[in-house]
């Protein structure tokens, strides 16, 4: 049989044992409405406090500084709809943001565009970075908030958010990072990085889907993302995802206790990983080569089609992604390598391989005898690459 190799985790994580025993009993025993008086449901409140003190402790901020979310879309969403709208009542209606941010915060900001909202767009080099020299240029006596992401979901480019922050607290404007690919990979202090609210999502960091989280610094204003209950201190209403808040909590401990072990051992599996692709001709790395997330592969292969790739992968017992998990079925290329100045045709040919905490040195080998052959194949029946190698014999 062949050997089965799931190199996608930037999309999700697997579950992990210790996280799945740890929600498990909040769907057979433990399932009581935290909102109740009963001892089940008393249980669970606790529990749901449990929770909140290991996400704030991962991120050395306050409990009551955490509010849980359905995932980091609506972390994302809350954040920059509720300080928005929030804010347009002191006159403050401009935004910045960059160009190559996840779409939970792209189509958030096209939504407040529609309601009559400013957006700057800050363009990324070639390697996907930008400088704080940039947000200082593009901040306005009516910017009302700063939304950067910390590290990029597709190319892994980790941003200079500490810098960032920095002069957001000194300009007096709010900021917000969208830390979904972040957390778990990274060690993230809110107070020392100058972060006035974070997006995160569990799924990232072997946790299930369905669960996410939005820090909100002390005196920030915001308004409410759902109206109802009392839940979540008054500001997002409807009844807790018990068994999914114990699984972050769980699984975002877990995460800190081996941070550095987690980061030397899927830092270690990129390097073999990248170091071996660039070997292939007309390839390139994707992203920023040093400040990259520890799992993060990105390359290009010029000359083929990145969908044929993914399948012939697949067919190998191989999982990986051809962009973001969210439009790995569009034909249309990436909008973050376009942002880096890759032509349509080469960014069609990109390939994401993100190792996790899973995977082992066997999985990159394993990867890196199959990947070659499909890449010759594949430009072997390339009208594009018959054109690039006519082009080289000149």
């Amino acid at each position: 049989m062949k050997r089965f190799v799931y190199a996608d985790n930037a999309a999700t994580t697997p579950v992990s044992e210790q996280v799945l025993e740890a929600l498990l009993p909040y769907y057979k025993s433990g399932y009581g409405n935290p909102s109740s008086v009963y001892s089940i449901a008393r249980e669970a409140k606790t529990a749901i406090d449990d929770a909140r003190k290991k996400v704030a402790a991962a991120l050395n901020a306050d409990p009551t500084e955490i509010y849980f979310t359905s995932c980091g879309s609506e972390a994302d969403n809350w954040a920059l709809k509720g300080t928005m709208r929030q804010l347009a009542k002191k006159g403050k209606r401009h935004l910045i943001t960059t160009n190559i941010e996840h779409h939970a915060i792209l189509h958030t900001c096209a939504a407040l565009e529609k309601e009559g909202f400013e957006v700057t767009y800050l363009p990324v080099d070639h390697n996907g970075q930008i400088t704080p020299q940039q947000v200082a240029d593009a901040i306005r006596e009516d910017t009302g908030l700063v939304s950067i992401m910390y590290a990029n979901n597709e190319i892994g480019t980790i941003l200079p958010i500490p810098e960032i922050g920095a002069l957001c607290r000194e300009r007096g404007v709010c900021f917000h990072t969208d830390a979904v690919q972040a957390v778990g990979n990274l060690a993230i202090d809110v107070k020392a990085q100058n972060i006035d609210m974070l997006s995160l999502s569990g799924h990232k960091l072997n946790a299930p889907k369905g669960i996410g989280a939005l820090y909100i610094r002390k005196g920030i204003a915001i308004q409410n993302f759902l109206d109802g209950g009392g839940q979540e201190r008054g500001r997002r209403a409807g009844t807790e995802n018990v068994a999914g808040i114990v699984a972050l909590g769980t699984a975002i401990e877990e995460v800190s206790l081996h941070l550095e072990e987690r980061i030397a051992h899927e830092s270690a599996l990129r390097d073999h990983c990248i170091l071996e692709l660039l070997k292939i001709p007309r390839t390139r790395l994707n992203g920023d080569p040093v400040r990259r997330l520890p799992g993060n592969v990105n390359i290009s292969f010029e000359g083929i089609e990145g969908e044929s790739m993914l399948m012939l992968l697949d067919m190998n017992g191989i999982c990986a992604s051809s962009g973001s998990a969210c439009t790995s079925g569009s034909l249309d290329p990436s909008h973050v390598l376009l942002a880096i100045g890759l032509p349509h045709e080469v960014a069609h040919g990109s390939l994401r391989l993100s190792w996790g905490v899973q995977n082992t040195m066997e999985d990159v080998d394993y990867v890196l005898e199959v990947l070659p052959p499909i890449i010759e194949r594949l430009r072997s029946m390339s009208p594009l690459w018959e054109k690039i190698a006519a082009s080289e014999k000149q």
